[in-house]
């Protein structure tokens, strides 16, 4: 029955991926057109964006590109939902089809969309939009629809992605009725031509229809004004260019890929590799020097006296590997923490390696809930195995709950967050059908694989200590201020997060202002870094805790390293404080509510890497002196 619901869900997953095209390579299956062959131009939902001049990004909703309170023109047959990758949902992408007739080579000097009409709340609702910087997201064989920038630091131009829904005339908002589209083509061979760039100029015409005709004039400096005091009529129009590039398919890309200051990356790299230099220096010299001399000292026989008096980490030996509280929970939090770490490592590197285009929009997400999945026999194992380690009889309930304690926190915020998407009528919001696929991956693959690996983890032997547990508990002495729970966890945590809190700035600028993240060998160095600076603190904070006599060491090793996420929430904090000037009470909640969960994903996977590292470094210095 296991290997029915295995395959089933292997089944069911293999479809979705396959919708996804995530192994796409980049440049291996480009689009041929003919002359005079049509060129889809797919329409996105729109998204608000970070405009410099306002210093602010004001929303974090997006809306369906085709919601009536926005009243743009459709095809006749109506608008057609495109294929999309279950990660590309989840992001919120909702491509549709649009009305605008596009044929290679063919250029439009003014061509009619359609005619629509606005009341009072349909106007007051573009209008909030307007002021809010909302802009449309187009595709074109792939490319997204760009406005072209210049950056004065780099004395460069590139492609902004999107364009603006509107824009002001004596702070008054108005709308963008009539495209100018140009599309930059490459000719391959004779009489074949792929599309590399796709530039959007939008304008403003009041007068853009009379009598059912397109007028593109612009010596009409008149905007599309909607006053919320009347209902109003708004014809739209779209000329197209077609524009002959040097620019290769292979590389149509790069000038989307836009770094404003190149150099605070390498600057951010060269800082988290001396900062991790230094710590990892500070910490051999520390334990080499400081264990060398502790294990000469208790392995010593002075022969002047009969019993020796043991101090420092060695008075603890017979407590250091007593049950911790909540052994249950923890070794639940290390397996869904290796599962965690296994599913970044392998999808960053994956993206290093130039497996996830940017134009096969969600395959990052696509990704890393595959990767997620499968690495569920790792969570089970590792939670297992703990879990016996520490003394756990309970093995059916550790196997029962390992998949699904951290999961489901994730998945009921997750579903919590979507319904305020619900209610703001956001394009953002995941449908039911796609959280009913995410619940038959999780239980027809990870549920059954996180099984299997707990049953193979309960076949082995409890990993071995080299030191014998005493029934009577010592009592722990006063701790240094360094060492009381507050103080440790804020040092352990600052230093991990040093490490990443550069990168972790054009994430959040990617995530909130719907740009492409592409700098994944940067990512993946400091992804390292992260985890090398996690296991040297932790250990070099858990060998401090034992020398103050102190072997509570399990739950404040897995607390010190993840206090790391506290650092990454208190950054969204300030991030929200300063970038951000988000109107209303649900793109507030939903900002905080997301980097909440992101925080609490970062705590466990972290935490895990601590504890492990901490784990294996006791058992392997206790292991090396002679215990009477």
């Amino acid at each position: 029955m296991k290997c029915l619901s295995i395959a089933t869900g292997i089944t069911v997953l293999s479809q979705l991926v396959g919708l996804s095209q995530a192994f796409y390579l980049p440049g291996v299956s480009p689009t041929d057109y003919e002359k005079d062959s049509q060129v889809p131009l797919l329409v996105n939902g729109l998204t608000p964006a970070y405009e410099p001049s306002h210093q602010s990004l004001k929303s974090v909703i997006s809306y369906d590109y085709y919601d009536p309170r926005f009243n743009f023109c459709q095809a006749k047959e109506g608008a057609e939902k495109q294929p999309e990758s279950l990660g590309s949902i989840l992001f919120g992408d909702r491509i549709l089809d649009s009305p605008f007739q596009l044929f290679m080579l063919k250029n439009e000097s003014c061509k009619m969309l359609c005619k629509s009409s606005y009341d009072r709340p349909d106007s007051r609702f573009v209008n909030k939009r307007i002021l809010q910087d909302y802009t449309f997201n187009w595709l074109i064989d792939g490319i997204p629809a760009a406005t072209q920038k210049y950056d004065p630091q780099t004395e460069s131009s590139f492609y902004s992605i999107g364009f603006p829904l509107g824009g002001f005339v004596e702070e008054k908002p108005y709308l963008h009725n009539h495209y100018d589209i140009r599309v930059d083509y490459h000719e391959t061979r004779q009489g074949k031509f792929r599309v590399v760039g796709v530039l959007v100029t939008p304008k403003s015409r009041a007068n853009s229809i009379q009598d059912d005709e397109p007028i593109c004039d612009d010596k009409d400096n008149n905007h599309v004004i909607l006053e919320t005091n009347k209902e109003h009529s708004v014809g739209f129009t779209y000329s197209v260019t077609w524009v002959e590039s040097s620019t290769p398919w292979a590389t149509r890309w790069d000038k989307y890929l836009h770094v404003y200051d190149p150099k605070i990356h390498w600057f951010s790299l060269v800082n988290s590799t001396i900062i991790v230099g230094f710590l990892a220096g500070m910490v051999i010299s520390i334990l080499v020097r400081a264990l060398r001399k502790d294990i000469q000292k208790y392995n010593e026989i002075d022969l002047s006296e009969d019993v020796q008096e043991d101090s420092g980490w060695k008075l603890v030996h017979g407590d250091v590997f007593r049950t911790p509280e909540r052994s249950m929970l923890l070794s639940i939090f290390l397996g869904s923490g290796s599962q965690l770490f296994f599913m970044a490592g392998l999808t960053v590197f994956f993206a290093l390696l130039g497996f996830l285009s940017p134009s096969n929009r969600g395959s990052l997400a696509t990704v890393m809930i595959l990767f997620y999945t499968l690495s569920g026999s790792i969570g089970g194992y590792v939670s297992a195995r703990f879990y016996k380690t520490f003394g756990g009889e309970n093995w059916m309930l550790n196997l029962a709950l390992t998949p699904l304690v951290v999961p489901g926190i994730i998945f009921v915020v997750f579903i919590g967050l979507n319904f305020w998407l619900i209610f703001a009528r956001s394009s953002g919001a995941v449908p039911f059908g796609t959280m009913f696929a995410l619940m038959a991956i999780w239980f027809l693959i990870s549920v059954p694989l996180s099984a299997l690996g707990s049953f193979v983890a309960n076949k082995k032997e409890k990993i071995s200590v080299p030191v014998r547990t005493n029934q009577i508990p010592r009592q722990i002495p006063h701790q240094p201020t360094y060492l009381k729970p507050i103080s440790s966890y804020l040092i352990s945590g600052i230093l991990p997060f040093g490490a990443i809190f550069v990168e972790l700035y054009f994430i959040f600028n990617s995530l909130w202002f719907h740009k492409v993240y592409y700098m994944f060998g940067f990512l993946f160095v400091c992804y390292g870094l992260m985890i090398f600076t996690c296991i040297t603190v932790t250990i070099l904070m858990t060998y401090f805790l034992l020398c103050a006599e102190n072997y509570h060491w399990q739950w404040r090793s897995f607390i010190a390293s993840g206090a790391c996420a506290f650092y990454i929430f208190f950054h969204a904090v300030v991030y929200w404080g300063t970038k951000l000037r988000l109107s209303g009470i649900t793109s507030n909640i939903l900002y905080l509510g997301y980097s909440m969960l992101i925080s609490f994903i970062f705590f466990i996977l972290t935490g895990s890497v601590g504890f492990i590292a901490s784990f294996f470094f006791v058992r392997k210095i206790y292991a090396t002196i002679k215990i009477d």
